[in-house]
């Protein structure tokens, strides 16, 4: 089994009328309703456009906060959900659900694997 990155950009989501939203969001209830259903779900959400926003830099050798994104970017993260799936065929399923169901692409990264005790 991996664990798969489901995610989107923000600005892939287009301009849209609240009931268009309105109307995604029970699809993509469903999606997440079935990935649960599938013992694939690890996690699910979407960000806040307005919520707070900082960075934490200790590349300095000093711990610091900014408030703010990290860098100027039009990008910015607005949503993901992370599976633990066998394949990648299984992953590209869950994405093409997703995808239809949001109405916006999606992009996949698989995580790596962090290493276990008594790996060498």
């Amino acid at each position: 089994m991996a664990e798969y990155l489901i995610y989107f950009n923000q600005q892939w989501v287009g301009d849209h009328t609240e009931e268009w939203f309105r109307g995604r969001g029970p699809l993509a209830s469903a999606v997440v309703d079935e990935i649960k259903a599938a013992g694939a779900y690890v996690f699910a959400g979407g960000l806040e456009e307005d919520g707070p926003v900082f960075s934490a830099d200790a590349t300095s050798g000093t711990l610091m906060f900014t408030d703010g994104p990290y860098v100027e970017t039009k990008e910015w993260l607005g949503g993901l959900t992370v599976v633990d799936v066998a394949d990648e065929e299984t992953a590209r399923m869950w994405a093409g659900k997703i995808a239809e169901a949001c109405g916006w692409p999606q992009e996949v990264r698989r995580f790596g694997r962090l290493p276990q005790p008594g790996d060498e």
